[in-house]
């Protein structure tokens, strides 16, 4: 069992930034790929970022490209979602998640194991 932690969101004025962090526990960390999600109210889930197990695979939506940034620091148990240039449309609430699978760049959520409880990102413009 993997427990994922976000934090890290908040509200922010458009064009501004914020760093989400999601913090692991309970299994080997690098074991695993990890992946951003964000959902909007009345929305589908959908694909943020992922990373592979060591960082060497990084796939990203369109939407985010440019401006967003996955990383991960596996000492720390932790991969972060550095967001930028932040638009109204980024308003969600973000989640990550572990796959199994530590060298998939998976983009679809059913091919995640483990999911944190979210965190919310609201955007003023």
């Amino acid at each position: 069992q993997v427990q994922l932690v976000e934090s890290g969101g908040g509200l922010v004025q458009a064009g501004g930034s914020l760093r989400l962090s999601c913090a692991a526990s309970g299994r080997t960390f690098s074991n695993y790929a990890m992946g951003w999600f964000r959902q909007a109210p009345g929305k589908e889930r959908e694909f943020v970022a992922a990373i592979s197990w060591n960082g060497g695979r990084i796939v990203y939506a369109d939407s985010v490209k440019g401006r967003f940034t996955i990383s991960r620091v596996n000492a720390k148990s932790t991969v972060y979602l550095h967001t930028s240039r932040l638009k109204a449309e980024d308003t969600a609430v973000y989640y990550c998640a572990a796959n199994r699978l530590s060298n998939s760049v998976a983009r679809t959520p059913s091919d995640y194991d483990y999911w944190g409880q979210g965190t919310q990102v609201t955007v003023a413009t």
